[in-house]
């Protein structure tokens, strides 16, 4: 659709944000004064109780800090009681954890201080090869605190060290762990210190948290719901200090314990300030170079102790991390995960889940291009987030100009969810998106959903969504429900869903439209006593998924067995998955190949196999093959890994899709490879590189090379050098991307003012 300049020139006249994205975002800012200020520090009425009882931890007062040297040896740490009975989740759930942890607690006015102590029979074998901040620890022995800080039972802070002593944080909301199957979501960064110690008879780390990280306002009679997670990876055991069922863990924040004696402390009031300043260059396909000297501003402020205000000016994404090049192998659009800070903040609390991958909101609509993956600038924006009693509260104003074919628009989001009990709420939510193009010059997406927790192990999802565009098209509109049972021997799921023709939520992600759903799975799994062998799970489900009309759309039916070895070892194979699919627009698949319209009707089958994890060289591969819309398809992909210091690492990948099909040209193959390699200096000072080739665009390969330098807490220094494509596009098919040369230095300082 092209750009109209009369309305893009009517708009500048009438101010960079429209009247309704204002006082969506403002009036919700005024109210919080308004609204009953009812307080945080207190468990909400019959909620969670854990399976034995709430287990309570103490903090004990002291006058200074215990010194931060990685160690147990101040003399302080004896003044706290330690908290020693830990039980594993895995391998069996329950039991008392192989190897003993202690863990202290001290506060002084201002920040409060865990002493961890992680014994280990055998500690030549502790794992400890990351030293890259906010980077997954999986493959490392680690230790995580959970915090929340409001006692509502529902969100909580998470912060995770590795015996380098090395960070990673994030956040837990609404019972939910990070969408990368980890347990929080590593959007939220704070300012926090952390030092560790190998020893001889395992390992120590220390973790100072301030309170203003936690945004802490309230002085007195502090409880906070609180739990330890340790990860032993030579074992693959993971041990809480409760909610260690295997259907809960360290994200089920209403099973957590408590923590008390904090009290009489110094104001923690949150208050950031985070300018940055960036210089670079950059070209991009059939464009002048430019050489822009840009700066723009951050701000975190909390307003209450459960309620935080972001602010963004002249927003950059200089230093978010490259995607991936996928290879789109299926008519529908690509899923491909947000990356950038400002959106992965809190993002958790405009979570909408409709089915799958589907999002009613889906942040990476806004400031990139969904068709080329190019950035499109931001003017800036604003969010507010946090509680008021049982109800949670997310508002978002984000405004970008004018680039290319992409004229203004504004962006304005609201979510509610109200606190039932434990795990469960309801929602709504409302999207308005207003833009400079005549045709479409907005979109609304408006939404009511609901999750239901009884008996622990069954969970009732219900959504109701509508959208409107210019025209008001009928079968605008998405409801669905499901039931679901999760226990340790067996997970199901049954589920109804249906999409209308014309839903269209533009700031969300919808995989296909028109679709009439339903699905049933079941998962058997089952532990038997065989050496080596944790779990081998036995899976099935048939997707049914005409279209309105109820004429045959697609079709899926699958048959899976699963094997999870002790040491993390894992193999993943289809035994059948059987297809029918209609395609109703010539599908771009391949530079000059295109499937036709049709009814198609094909049988695949996979095998994976992972290696274990605990070793400093691993690997992974992936070969599924059968046929594929008339014709045939193998795939075959293999990644390794190798970490032989704490400092270096490299791993390699590589996707050979070989096609063969019953159409011009219908024989070829796709390659797809990426070599990663980092190094670092220290834990502040780190090296990354990423290489890819891609042999389905003219220009095969691209380039991304980045240098951090966090010369102090959550400030930082970037040297950036891409080549190639930064951002990939979702968009159905395979479309041309752009191709752009990118070097910046950006600079970034955090202070509290």
């Amino acid at each position: 659709m092209q750009v109209d300049k009369r309305a893009d020139a009517h708009h500048v006249r009438n101010g960079r944000f429209n009247y309704f994205s204002h006082f969506l975002l403002w009036a919700l800012l005024i109210s919080m004064f308004i609204l009953p200020r009812t307080v945080g520090a207190r468990a909400l009425p019959n909620q969670a109780h854990t399976q034995e009882g709430t287990r309570m931890a103490e903090a004990i007062r002291v006058d200074r800090a215990p010194r931060l040297d990685g160690t147990l040896n101040d003399p302080l740490w004896q003044l706290a009681k330690p908290v020693t009975d830990v039980r594993q989740r895995e391998p069996h759930e329950g039991d008392p954890a192989t190897e003993k942890t202690e863990v202290r607690i001290l506060y002084t006015r201002h920040a409060v201080y865990f002493g961890i102590q992680c014994y280990d029979s055998e500690p030549s074998r502790i794992f400890a090869t990351e030293l890259r901040r906010d980077v997954s620890q999986e493959l490392d022995d680690h230790f995580e605190i959970l915090i929340d800080s409001n006692h509502d039972r529902r969100s909580a802070y998470v912060f995770e060290v590795n015996p380098l002593g090395t960070q990673n944080d994030g956040l837990v909301v609404e019972e939910q762990g990070g969408t990368d199957g980890g347990d929080f979501d590593r959007g939220w960064d704070g300012v926090w210190t952390s030092e560790a110690r190998i020893t001889a008879d395992g390992w120590t780390a220390i973790v100072e948290i301030p309170f203003t990280t936690l945004n802490l306002t309230r002085s007195t009679d502090v409880i906070w719901g609180l739990n330890f997670k340790r990860f032993i990876r030579r074992k693959n055991e993971e041990d809480l200090w409760i909610s260690y069922r295997r259907t809960f863990g360290l994200t089920k924040v209403s099973e957590a314990g408590e923590l008390t004696g904090i009290t009489d402390i110094g104001s923690g009031r949150l208050f950031v300030v985070k300018p940055y300043g960036l210089a670079r260059y950059d070209k991009q396909t059939g464009q002048d170079p430019k050489f822009p000297l840009t700066g723009g501003l951050d701000v975190k402020y909390g307003l209450r102790s459960n309620l935080i205000l972001n602010l963004t000016g002249n927003t950059d994404f200089a230093d978010t991390e490259v995607d991936l090049e996928p290879f789109n192998l299926t008519p529908f659009k690509i899923f491909i995960p947000e990356k950038r800070q400002f959106f992965l903040e809190n993002a958790g609390v405009f979570n909408f889940d409709i089915g799958d991958q589907d999002q009613l909101f889906f942040s990476r609509q806004i400031g990139i291009d969904p068709v080329t993956g190019q950035q499109v600038p931001i003017n800036g924006g604003a969010r507010l987030t946090g509680t008021f009693g049982h109800t949670e509260l997310g508002v978002m104003d984000v405004n970008t100009r004018s680039s290319g074919p992409n004229p203004y628009a504004n962006y304005a989001v609201a979510r509610l969810k109200e606190s039932l009990w434990a795990g469960s709420y309801v929602g709504v939510m409302g999207v308005d998106k207003r833009s400079g193009y005549t045709l479409d010059s907005f979109n609304q997406t408006g939404g009511v959903d609901t999750r239901l927790v009884f008996f622990k192990d069954w969970l009732v999802d219900a959504h109701m969504a509508g959208t409107r565009s210019p025209g008001e098209p009928s079968g605008a509109s998405d409801v669905g429900a499901s039931l679901s049972y999760r226990s340790n021997w067996l997970d199901g799921i049954v589920e109804r869903r249906k999409i209308g023709p014309n839903f269209n939520p533009e700031v969300g992600f919808i995989e296909r439209v028109d679709s009439n759903e339903a699905y049933g799975n079941l998962t058997f799994k089952v532990r038997p006593e065989i050496s080596g062998v944790r779990e081998l799970q036995f899976e099935g489900f048939i997707l049914h998924a005409p279209d309105t009309r109820n004429e045959v759309s697609t079709q899926e039916w699958q048959g899976t067995f699963r094997g999870e070895f002790n040491n993390g070892a894992y193999t993943d194979d289809d035994i059948a998955d059987v297809f029918t699919q209609r395609i109703t627009t010539p599908f771009h698949i391949y530079k000059n190949v295109f499937i036709p319209n049709g009814l198609y009707h094909f049988a695949r089958h996979q095998l994976t196999y992972g290696s274990g994890q605990d070793r400093r060289f691993t690997y992974n591969f992936f070969e599924r093959f059968g046929g594929y819309y008339g014709g045939s398809l193998n795939e075959f992909r293999v990644r390794a890994n190798y970490r032989p210091t704490p400092r270096f690492s490299i791993s390699a990948s590589e996707t050979c899709d070989r096609f063969r099909l019953p159409l011009p040209n219908g024989h070829f193959s796709v390659v797809l490879a990426s070599l990663q390699a980092n190094y670092s200096f220290t834990r502040f000072l780190t090296f990354t590189s990423l290489i890819q080739m891609d042999t389905s665009n003219t220009q095969a390969v691209s380039a991304n090379f980045r240098l951090r330098y966090n010369y102090r807490p959550d400030s930082d220094l970037y040297i950036i050098y891409n080549v190639g494509t930064q951002f990939a596009s979702i968009a159905p098919a395979n479309p041309p991307q752009v191709r752009e040369t990118r070097f910046a230095i950006k600079y970034t300082y955090s202070f509290a003012p």
